[in-house]
């Protein structure tokens, strides 16, 4: 592996008005797409394909494999949509890099379209960040007068428009197919599958959708080529990849570094847990995805070393706890977002994820029946594989880790709420009272 930070995405966030078009070209941007136009569509997907890039915006497909499932004899016109709707509890990587660098995105973006034979492109982008969306439309229209958006981009014929869509404010809508029901003016809810956004997407035409950091990270494969980026990370996962940390550390933020880079590696580059505390517990892919514990310190954070620890990498968002918190109720609290955050589409869902939070709620509260805890795992079996899209899933991931690894702490809701074993004025980042904790 390479050297433990490497600033590729986030090489010039910190340059003086890197959004702009003049600060992003002045340290080679729109080299990339140059160097695209120049080739045949289908040696540019093939380039990333070889590459190894994978989907960063949670499951890891390949991104080269997923853009050849467009049907090129298809009559119907192709189309690029960028999922910038990111909104998971913990995930914070596409929206600073849409602040601090917009035509990254904008290039990558152009460059993918091509790829698939797409004249018209869309960057959806979750309604409630203004900023990142005035941001991105600042560098679409800068992108638009300078030739390198609309037709005949760069003198070499080809014509595309990117369009900037701001969402009405759904965690569902993160959820490709619900994404392009949005799109289309229709209820943020998942489709059922098949057909595959590939064949039948945005307006029943082949459509590919991808993650904001996914796109941002083409225009540097064909800038460096592929076994640049090829020698970066692990033999199954390459390249480089933004880890966000938040929570006990010394340091939060967003940490950019070669796919296996390890927890206590990153731990370390935010200047190790807050003094006097150790770890209790990480996400290592935001809260969907099954916790850790700190004998998984040393676990690669990539595909094959999370998936082979009972996990996943999903959106590479770390939050990290100390021994002073308390598992029940961060438990609760995600789930009260899964909760409030489904569609209501399927039953299971809808109903399920409100039972776990009672249930969660009567575990905190000390107020457990025995019996209970093996109720929450009971609902949580029961509900699991039940839905249109992967939303209860995280839900589930949530409840079944947390008990796997921490079921005392559990039982003892039973008869002991959390807040007196674990005060909660302890744990938190900011000075509160216990009174604004319980309120």
């Amino acid at each position: 592996m390479t050297d433990t930070l490497t600033p590729v995405l986030t090489r010039n966030w910190g340059t003086d008005r890197s959004w702009t078009l003049d600060a992003y070209r002045a340290q080679g941007g729109y080299e990339g797409l140059k160097k695209a136009l120049t080739m045949a569509p289908v040696d540019v997907m093939n380039e990333v394909k070889a590459a190894g890039l994978r989907g960063r915006g949670g499951a890891g497909f390949p991104t080269g494999m997923k853009w050849s499932f467009v049907p090129q004899d298809n009559p119907n016109p192709k189309y690029l949509v960028v999922n910038g709707d990111e909104s998971e509890p913990g995930t914070c990587k596409d929206i600073p890099l849409m602040m601090a660098s917009p035509h990254t995105l904008v290039e990558g973006a152009i460059i993918s379209a091509y790829a698939i034979n797409a004249h018209t492109a869309f960057i959806y982008i979750r309604g409630e960040v203004v900023h990142p969306i005035r941001r991105v439309q600042a560098a679409v229209k800068e992108a638009y007068e300078a030739g390198l958006l609309g037709t005949n981009i760069l003198g070499t014929g080809y014509d595309l428009e990117l369009i900037v869509h701001a969402g009405a404010g759904a965690y569902i809508c993160g959820e490709e197919t619900a994404l392009l029901n949005s799109l289309e003016g229709l209820r943020g809810q998942p489709r059922l599958r098949p057909p595959f956004p590939a064949v039948a997407g945005l307006y029943a035409s082949p459509t590919v959708i991808n993650n904001v950091e996914s796109i941002s990270t083409v225009p540097s494969i064909l800038r460096y080529g592929k076994e640049w980026f090829a020698s970066m990370g692990t033999e199954k996962s390459q390249g480089f990849t933004i880890y966000s940390l938040s929570g006990h550390v010394k340091n939060p933020g967003q940490y950019e570094a070669p796919l296996g880079t390890t927890m206590r590696q990153l731990i370390e580059l935010a200047g190790g847990m807050r003094d006097g505390h150790e770890l209790k517990f990480f996400t290592p892919g935001g809260s969907s995805t099954p916790i850790l514990t700190a004998e998984h310190l040393d676990v690669p954070l990539d595909y094959e070393g999370l998936a082979a620890a009972g996990t996943m990498l999903g959106t590479k968002a770390m939050q990290v706890f100390d021994e002073t918190v308390s598992v029940v109720r961060t438990t609760k609290r995600w789930l009260e977002f899964y909760k409030h955050e489904s569609c209501g589409k399927c039953t299971p869902c809808r109903e399920g994820t409100w039972w776990l939070v009672q249930l969660l709620a009567k575990l905190e509260a000390g107020q457990g029946e025995e019996g209970d805890v093996d109720k929450l795992l009971s609902v949580a079996d029961t509900i699991t594989g039940k839905s249109f899209c992967t939303l209860v899933e995280g839900a589930i991931a949530c409840v079944t880790s947390a008990v796997r690894h921490f079921r005392p702490e559990f039982e003892v809701g039973c008869h002991t709420p959390a807040w007196d074993y674990l005060p909660y004025s302890a744990s938190a980042l900011f000075p509160i009272s216990d009174k604004e904790v319980h309120a």
